[in-house]
Formats: C-alpha cells, sequence, structure tokens
C-alpha cells in the first residue's frame, strides 16, 4: 500500500535535506566510525545516499541499487570532507525537487527505471533508503533511533518489496501507525514499527515478531 503522492513527494525532499543538514553537523571522528552496513564508515554510507541521488538526478539509471553500483558510488566519494557531500547532496536535492513536479500522474503511476516499482514507489524507495541510512548513521554515533516520517515510509517500502516477493500474507498492525497489509489476510504481526523495518532489512532480529530470516528483503 504506497502512501499518496502528497506525502511522498514533500517527504523525500524533507528526508534529504535533513540528511544534507546532519552531514554539516559531522566531525572528521564521525566520519570515519564504522557503522552497523558491514566494512562501512558513516563516510562511506553518506557516500552512497549522496551517489545514488546524483545518479538518479543523471539518469545514470543501469544497475542503480546493486552491490556494483553502490560500490562505485562510495569509491568515488571516498576522501571527501563531510561538508563537500552536503554541497553535491543540495544541489542533487534542488535539481531531484525541481523534476518531481514536472511529471503528470500517469508518469508517476507507471513503471520507474527500477524493475517492478512504479516511478511513485522508486521516490518512495529513495525516501526510505535515505530515512535508514540516517538511522545507521545516528545509530554508530549514539544518537537516538530516527522514528520521524520516514519510518513510515520505510514500513510502507518493506511491505511492497515483500508482497512483489511473495512473502505473507501478513498484517502489519504496529504500534501507533496504520494497519498495512502484506497480500489478503494473513498473521497479524504487532509490536514497535522501528523494530520491524531493523528486522526486515537485515538490521535486527526477526524473531522478536515470530518470524524468520525470510522477512529481511535484502536476503
Amino acid at each position: 500500500m504506497t502512501l499518496s503522492r502528497a506525502e511522498i513527494e514533500p517527504g523525500t525532499i524533507r528526508e534529504l535535506e535533513d540528511f544534507r543538514a546532519m552531514l554539516g553537523r559531522l566531525d572528521n571522528q564521525a566520519w570515519t566510525t564504522p557503522t552497523r552496513c558491514a566494512g562501512w564508515t558513516v563516510a562511506d554510507v553518506s557516500g552512497h545516499v549522496v551517489g545514488s541521488l546524483a545518479d538518479i538526478v543523471a539518469g545514470r539509471f543501469d544497475g542503480l541499487g546493486s552491490p556494483e553500483v553502490t560500490a562505485r558510488e562510495v569509491t568515488e566519494r571516498r576522501g571527501r570532507a563531510p561538508s563537500e557531500l552536503a554541497d553535491e547532496l543540495g544541489a542533487a536535492t534542488q535539481q531531484f525537487g525541481s523534476l518531481l513536479p514536472s511529471l503528470d500522474d500517469a508518469a508517476w503511476s507507471a513503471d520507474g527505471p527500477a524493475a517492478g516499482m512504479t516511478l511513485g514507489q522508486g521516490v518512495e524507495a529513495i525516501w526510505y533508503d535515505t530515512w535508514a541510512h540516517g538511522d545507521d548513521i545516528g545509530a554508530a554515533l549514539g544518537w537516538p533511533a530516527a522514528t520521524g516520517p520516514g519510518l513510515r515510509a520505510g514500513l510502507h517500502h518493506v511491505a511492497e518489496v515483500l508482497e512483489r516477493e511473495g512473502w505473507g500474507p501478513a498484517t502489519l498492525a504496529l504500534d501507533g501507525v496504520e494497519v498495512i497489509p502484506i497480500g489478503p489476510g494473513g498473521k497479524e504481526i504487532t509490536g514497535d514499527p522501528y523494530a520491524f523495518v531493523l528486522a526486515a532489512t537485515g538490521r535486527g532480529d526477526p524473531a522478536a515478531f515470530g518470524l524468520d530470516s525470510s522477512v529481511n528483503i535484502y536476503r
């Protein structure tokens, strides 16, 4: 169940702007801190987020999200300072924000560059990815968990991926958010939405929800 365009467009831009502001607060010690993304420092996570949006606004969609392209995004930005990546992200966000209103509703609902996703779902995936990696950085630096609007976008994105992959059926009835179906009926999953997103993206323990590793969308 994809969020509405009226939520996704401003939510994604706001998340990107928040990520840019976060980059501006990082010092050299934070930059080299390891994260829960195996083998990646805070700088590497940041390089992926910035590089991914830079690829998108440049129309470089081939292999986007694959390990090879992700590695290239990180490698191309290795050695740059947080302020440099903040500037690059700011410019890419401005381009992206100018592009979105030019898309009519037919284009928004049509197939996007990512296989199996509409263009609107692809934008929602950017929102989720930016939020999730911002939380990866926050977790590495001992900040509180990110439980803002990006968490809700993450829940919807995870549910869409699981349904597309044939997982379920199940019903997400998590604390403080609307019920999100994954196919018709199925097991009702309750509990903390933040912990569920972690479990469904390989960052947390699915056993806490009575689930196994098949719930991990990156398995």
